[in-house]
């Protein structure tokens, strides 16, 4: 206890009873009762090498974020750190980065003792909408610490010649940028941490890192699952267990490594393919569309209905057409599935994103050459791949044995790629006859359709009680 009064006592002093959320941070406002003791004992190791192994909502990425700030503050209740701190923290895209990490640290971070912010995008007056390069922060010293921020698609160069105090990664980064950060620490003596879902499998974290705890005395790994969360609702930890299938709840619910070998979607089976009917009880219809540079362009025709199953009712492979051409063909379709125009009479989509660059020679992007021909196309899709199959495996099957995504028996390109996709070398799937499935986890990753189906799970948890009272 004695090292927890510390730990109170130095965040007391240092936020002088401000009532923000680095204040609030894990209880210590005194008046919440509940503390996460994983989170503490990670801030409590002094181990130069720490990673995290959590599900979702574990509070994973929360220690991470304070942990960075304890550092660039030089203001850590456990260890000491260098008085004018420089220090990385690396998401795996810029988006994840603009989403996840620097929002985080924007929370925690008192906005009083930021010196200047340095943006690689957008405006510095609305940090939270671009994308930041750095941070310049005061410290308890009177001094100025640097948080620079970097993604793991910036490649390897983008990680060489500087030398830091502290690295944290969010998610697990490829290993080229991990030792070239664990390089970067070396002259400072300076610390890595990492908070992540072991969704990839056995990879050189379970080999480098987590084999090697006990070994190498400069290694820490903790293991946070939902139990050890006292913030999380009873309600969400069963939500969350709905929307899982069998073989991820272990990875999602506990942090543990699971294996990615042998088919993707195992959990799709002829319960999903069914026999096209008239959705009498739709509640939102969807066009999706991968489009196919030199390879076809997928398009998927969905619909939700109230009860948020998911339907696949018609798909589109189009090869070797023009963007022109590829509008036309999804408009005739759009009214053989009788599916609604908007008030312009264009056909809404999503697409993804890389929809944006020119091609097939035209001085426009894709996207806006859909446009002009009538299909009004939304880039704004969440690309996470593996998060996307995770949500989409959950819904082909999940923990429960309950299935809410089917798929017409006519969209035949999109089965055969469901029953085709395997896991590659890598501990991603390969990249391969992946076009109608990269369409469908655009949509499934919307974010309304998340919320749907956590709302749908919430009914499902009400009913069972109300049944039993």
């Amino acid at each position: 206890m004695e090292d927890f009064d510390k730990y109170r006592a130095l965040l007391i002093e240092f936020n002088r009873h401000r009532r923000d959320a680095f204040w609030t941070y894990n209880g210590l406002d005194f008046e919440n009762k509940f503390v996460h003791k994983k989170q503490v004992e990670f801030h409590r190791s002094d181990a130069k090498v720490r990673f995290v192994f959590g599900g979702n909502r574990t509070g994973k990425s929360e220690c991470g974020a304070v942990e960075a700030l304890f550092w660039a503050l030089n203001a850590h209740p456990f260890l000491k750190t260098a008085k004018n701190a420089v220090g990385w923290v690396v998401s795996l895209t810029s988006q994840v980065q603009r989403d996840t990490t620097q929002k985080k640290i924007l929370r925690y971070l008192d906005k009083r003792l930021i010196v200047d912010i340095v943006m690689q995008s957008g405006s510095r007056e609305f940090p939270e909408r671009g994308i930041i390069d750095f941070i310049l922060v005061k410290n308890k010293n009177g001094g100025i610490s640097k948080i620079g921020f970097k993604s793991c698609d910036q490649g390897r160069e983008k990680f060489q010649g500087v030398d830091l105090d502290f690295v944290w990664f969010d998610e697990e980064p490829p290993e080229a940028i991990y030792d070239e950060c664990l390089m970067r620490t070396l002259d400072r003596n300076g610390s890595i941490w990492a908070t992540m879902t072991p969704l990839k499998g056995r990879t050189f974290v379970y080999e480098k890192i987590f084999m090697r705890e006990g070994v190498n005395e400069n290694i820490k790994c903790f293991s946070m699952s939902w139990s050890d969360n006292p913030f999380l609702p009873p309600d969400a930890v069963a939500a969350m267990e709905n929307e899982l299938s069998a073989d991820e709840l272990e990875t999602r619910k506990f942090g543990r490594f699971m294996e990615g070998t042998g088919i993707v979607f195992g959990e799709f089976s002829g319960e999903n393919i069914i026999e096209p009917f008239k959705i009498e009880n739709a509640e939102s219809f969807a066009v999706s569309i991968d489009p196919g540079f030199a390879n076809p362009t997928a398009v998927l025709w969905i619909i939700r209905d109230n009860e948020n199953n998911i339907f696949v009712v018609g798909e589109a492979y189009i090869k070797n057409k023009s963007v022109a051409e590829i509008a036309e063909l999804i408009k005739i379709k759009q009214k053989e599935l009788n599916f609604p125009f908007n008030k312009n009479g264009e056909v809404d989509a999503i697409i993804d994103s890389a929809a944006k660059q020119r091609t097939f020679g035209a001085p426009t992007g894709v996207c806006e050459q859909f446009r002009e021909n009538g299909i009004s196309v939304d880039t704004n899709v969440n690309k996470d791949v593996l998060a996307g199959i995770s949500r989409m495996k959950a819904l082909f099957k999940n923990a429960n044995g309950e299935r809410k995504l089917f798929v017409f028996k006519n969209c035949v390109n999109l089965i055969n790629e469901l029953r085709g996709y395997f896991w590659g070398d890598d501990e991603r799937p390969k990249k391969a006859n992946d076009h109608c499935i990269d369409a469908l986890r655009y949509y499934i990753m919307k974010p309304e359709i998340k919320r749907a189906q956590v709302k749908n799970a919430l009914g499902n948890i009400k009913s069972k009680f109300l049944n039993n009272i």
